[in-house]
């Protein structure tokens, strides 16, 4: 090969040293390509290769990612790992704690195309709250006639937007597809006429669609007065310190579970009109989407409960959640 007299780089015997230093300067500074650098520095292609991989190696390269984002993938491979997740999605928490379920909203919204585009998808389950909402707003139009959404858990009896049965319907809107809903209230007057009404042929042909559901997406409830369950839902004969009494840190599905993702002792469980856990676990794709400091506690009981494979959620929320999941696990839920 011909040597590069005009370059700066191009006396003949150069250490080892020296040459690695003065290869990666020019990939990842000068941003050159290997063919360059071997013309500029006398030697051949396949040399420039092996210093480049040798400097990565030896640490003489280290790659660092000055983004807000990188914490987040971090954390995202951490909590995929230590809770046998499928996919963990974590974005930045904003200042302004409003915009948390507009950003998990969009993160879902995201997953969602994501999974529709790779997948063979017909069954798509939803359930309710402000992040879903925001779901259903950033969900790109598209023509999936094929696909059913469905409501996977009884409704309000008063309507507001972010109920099970607007979300449902229009996200099916949104995908040209066909809708149906589990038409009842979130609980039954009790146990055994929650029995009754899921007998009806009815609801026992809503209750197979949503177990042949390729994905279900859902939010987790805390137990303080922000939550749609706690201000609107709850059966008039039953309050928050009753639950919270008997262990409750959350909810999924209308059904209370404790700090280690365990149901409740409690009849409320019994009443309400969704699938039972044991249904969610044979889903293949069960998506949390929530956030926002309120929700730690319930989102580490998820995390431990193993009814999901993807979690949506805000760094700060996660953190705190990894940290609270982590601990009752190591202390055996104690």
């Amino acid at each position: 090969m011909t040597q590069n007299r005009n370059s700066p780089f191009a006396p003949v015997a150069l250490p080892d040293e020296q040459m690695q230093v003065r290869v990666v300067w020019l990939y990842y500074m000068e941003g050159r390509t290997q063919g360059e650098i071997a013309e500029a520095l006398s030697t051949n292609r396949l040399r420039v290769n092996k210093i480049i991989a040798e400097a990565r190696r030896s640490g003489l390269v280290t790659i660092t990612l000055n983004s807000r984002l990188t914490s987040c993938v971090a954390l995202e491979q951490q909590l995929a790992a230590e809770f046998s997740l499928t996919r963990a999605i974590i974005v930045p928490t904003p200042e302004d704690e409003d915009l948390i379920p507009v950003l998990l909203g969009q993160a879902a919204a995201d997953y969602l195309v994501q999974l529709l585009n790779g997948g063979n998808i017909r069954g798509i389950g939803v359930g309710w709250g402000a992040t879903l909402r925001e779901m259903v707003r950033h969900m790109p139009s598209q023509r999936r006639p094929e696909i059913c959404v469905n409501s996977v858990m009884g409704g309000l009896t008063h309507g507001i937007e972010i109920n099970t049965f607007d979300i449902a319907s229009d996200l099916a809107r949104q995908l040209n597809a066909e809708c149906s809903y589990l038409a009842a209230p979130i609980y039954a007057g009790s146990p055994e006429s929650r029995e009754a009404i899921v007998r009806q042929d009815v609801f026992e042909a809503a209750f197979r669609q949503i177990e042949a559901n390729d994905v279900i997406v859902l939010s987790i409830g805390d137990m303080t007065e922000r939550s749609l369950l706690m201000r609107y839902g709850l059966p008039s004969n039953i309050n928050i310190e009753e639950l919270v009494a008997a262990g409750a840190c959350g909810d999924v599905l209308g059904q209370f579970v404790d700090k280690t993702g365990r149901p409740i002792e409690h009849p409320i469980n019994r009443c309400a009109i969704a699938p039972e856990f044991e249904v969610l676990r044979a889903i293949p794709n069960v998506v949390f989407a929530s956030g926002g400091l309120n929700k730690v506690h319930a989102i580490a009981a998820v995390l431990l409960s193993g009814l999901g494979n993807v979690l949506i959620c805000d760094e700060a929320t996660a953190l705190q959640a990894q940290l609270v999941a982590t601990e009752l696990r190591t202390r055996g839920g104690s």
